[in-house]
This record gives structure tokens, C-alpha cells and sequence, in this order.
């Protein structure tokens, strides 16, 4: 990867929704080898996927909540397995096995506080292999950023 193809990421990131024209003019290339590079980089999956980002407020998610899991059971079988139930949750925008005392984080977007407690039910309940979780409601964003830098 050099440098055309970390500026072009990086132009990506930021708004996907640009012309190939745009890019192009914006990395110094012609708009055919702009577009060979955009391709080069999504076949090798350098760009693992396009998607759109959406406002989680005007979305219906208003709530954003991080949860630290502690299971019982540890070993993979019993990791797969809560992960498998926690990420069939559309609540669960993003789960993470992770060292140290926790053994799972999860970000939750919840639409309401009445979402939460069927969801605490149906994920942290002791055939779950859950020992404990906590729960913490995010009240400030300093910081949100999908992109990374190049």
C-alpha cells in the first residue's frame, strides 16, 4: 500500500459516497487507474465493505450502553456460545471477548430503557453461563470514530 492508496482510503473513510471522478481528481490520478487502485484494494479486502452510517438518534436508537460480562464457565465452547446468543440480539451492535477480569464487552443501542430489561433477561440469565454484568449508560460521546487512520 503507498501513499495514493492511504490518501485514497483515508478519502473513503471519511465519505464513501464520492465519485470515482471526485477521488480521482482529489489523489492526483486519472479516473481509470483511480478506479483500478479502489478495485485492487476492495479484491485484496483492504475495503472489507461499503456501508452507510447511520444517526442513531433519528434512527430510533437513542440509547447507547456499554456491558462488561463475567461467565462462569470459561473455554471456548462456553465463550462461542454467549457470543452466538449475544450478537443474535438486533440490540447488540458490537460484542468483544477481551482479557482481563471481564471476559465480554458489549455495546448496546437500545430504543428505550423498557428494551433493556427483556434484553438483561434473555442475555444474563444463569443458562447463559452469565456470573455477572455491568451496566453502563453512556451519557456523553467524546469520541466515535469508524475510520482509521493511515
Amino acid at each position: 500500500m503507498d501513499r495514493i492508496d492511504k490518501k485514497l482510503l483515508n478519502l473513503l473513510q471519511r465519505d464513501a459516497s464520492r465519485t470515482n471522478i471526485d477521488l480521482a481528481d482529489a489523489v492526483g490520478l486519472s479516473p481509470s487507474s483511480c478506479l483500478r487502485r479502489t478495485q485492487r484494494l476492495r479484491k485484496s479486502g483492504v475495503i472489507e465493505r461499503i456501508v452507510a452510517i447511520l444517526n442513531p438518534a433519528k434512527a430510533g436508537r437513542t440509547i447507547k450502553a456499554l456491558v462488561t460480562v463475567e461467565l462462569k464457565l470459561h473455554g471456548e465452547q462456553h465463550m462461542r456460545r454467549f457470543l452466538d446468543i449475544a450478537i443474535a440480539e438486533e440490540a447488540v451492535s458490537q460484542a468483544y471477548a477481551v482479557t482481563g477480569e471481564t471476559d465480554v464487552v458489549l455495546m448496546l443501542r437500545l430504543r428505550d430503557m423498557e428494551e433493556y430489561v427483556p434484553l438483561c433477561d434473555r442475555l444474563f440469565s444463569d443458562e447463559n453461563n452469565v456470573a455477572r454484568y455491568f451496566t453502563m449508560v453512556v451519557i456523553r460521546t467524546a469520541k466515535e470514530e469508524t475510520a482509521i487512520r493511515l
